[in-house]
């Protein structure tokens, strides 16, 4: 006589820890993720040489136009006026952290006349560490 096991186990796959999971990766996702402050697009001069830019640094950008673009390293690229709104800022900046790093990113194409006023406002504001950002090559590029 044949006997007949009276529960049917259907196969199953256990879900009660996929939320655990989905939540935990939204959680590494939100912790891992950083957020660019300058989103000018320039084209940069060329260069072989690369150093690294700290992650909080203060970028200054010039676009084609010649418009000039600032933020301190922790909100998004503003419009400025002028190079006098960049000393203002910068030496804010300065005041409150001596050792912040600058960062000057100009289109290639922008008169150095229009660079070098930017330059000249942040060494008048007692900028020690100041970067000029380049698209790097590497010497088989060339």
């Amino acid at each position: 006589m044949k006997l007949k096991a009276s529960i049917e186990h259907k196969p199953n796959i256990p879900t009660a820890s996929m939320a655990d999971i989905a939540f935990l990766l939204i959680i590494f996702f939100m912790l891992t993720i950083t957020f660019e402050v300058d989103k000018t697009q320039v084209t940069l001069p060329k260069t072989t040489l690369r150093n690294e830019i700290p992650k909080k640094a203060a970028y200054v950008s010039i676009d084609p136009d010649g418009r000039i673009r600032q933020s301190d390293g922790n909100d998004q690229s503003a419009l400025v006026s002028g190079p006098e709104d960049v000393l203002s800022m910068a030496a804010t900046a300065i005041s409150s952290d001596p050792s912040k790093t600058f960062v000057v990113k100009a289109d290639g194409g922008v008169p150095w006349e229009k660079v070098d006023q930017v330059l000249d406002a942040l060494k008048r504001a007692k900028v020690r560490d100041l970067r000029l950002l380049s698209d790097q090559r590497t010497v088989d590029d060339y």
